[in-house]
């Protein structure tokens, strides 16, 4: 069995055609560069990156970014490592990086299991945010889910002692079943007795508030290690 095969594993997306604006393809071209990171298959410095030592904050799937932007400036003392495959999104994020002159968000475009698994190294991330992951709401898809036990007991290696992970969907049984996974972790403590509110730095997206508008649910979770 080749080390390609052994490393393949259920991806937790599929990648679409979505239409990049020229907006955003301009943003990519010009600004990649500077913000965005390669994926390799080496450990990298994130201080390095960021020209700086301080808090790292990993963000698994941004979709636009919005959000993400509005974390980075109201938080300037962290610095965000954001993954995306989308290259909409990806190009939004660079976009707004350049209009608002954002200076601690870096951005890899590739998938968040081969970037843990060989990019970052232990004990570097300070807390990860993974705000919205897709539901994959049919039963015969929840192999694919983003949070599966395997995939957080690998991410517990990243974590610093007292990191946080912080996850938030809009979907009830997939909050049911990260619950269920974040507290079998044995190096995890919920904050809360079970979901906690939503924390002041997580802003409310658009899509959200019309959710909540029409009586829809978001459950927040934030775990933090022991």
């Amino acid at each position: 069995m080749t080390d390609d095969i052994k490393k393949r594993h259920i991806r937790s997306y599929v990648l679409r055609q979505g239409r990049v604006t020229v907006a955003q393809q301009r943003a990519v071209d010009t600004l990649q560069a500077v913000y965005g990171i390669p994926y390799s298959t080496q450990p990298i410095d994130l201080n390095q990156y960021f020209c700086r030592t301080s808090p790292k904050i990993l963000e698994i799937g941004f979709g636009m970014g919005d959000s993400t932007a509005t974390i980075a400036q109201a938080n300037p003392e962290n610095d965000y490592l954001c993954l995306e495959v989308h290259t909409p999104g990806v190009g939004n994020l660079f976009k707004v990086i350049g209009e608002q002159d954002i200076t601690n968000i870096r951005i890899i475009q590739h998938d968040a299991v081969e970037v843990l698994r060989d990019m970052i190294g232990d004990a570097t991330l300070d807390g990860v945010h993974i705000f919205f992951p897709d539901p994959w709401h049919k039963a015969r898809h929840n192999k694919r889910r983003l949070i599966q036990a395997p995939f957080i007991e690998k991410l517990m290696h990243k974590l610093k002692p007292g990191g946080y992970i912080h996850v938030a969907t809009d979907w009830e049984n997939y909050a049911e079943q990260v619950l269920e996974v974040l507290s079998a972790e044995p190096q995890l403590e919920n904050t809360a007795a079970d979901y906690a509110p939503r924390p002041d730095y997580r802003p409310l997206t658009k899509f959200e508030k019309r959710g909540i508008n029409l009586g829809h649910g978001v459950w927040d979770l934030v775990f933090l290690r022991r």
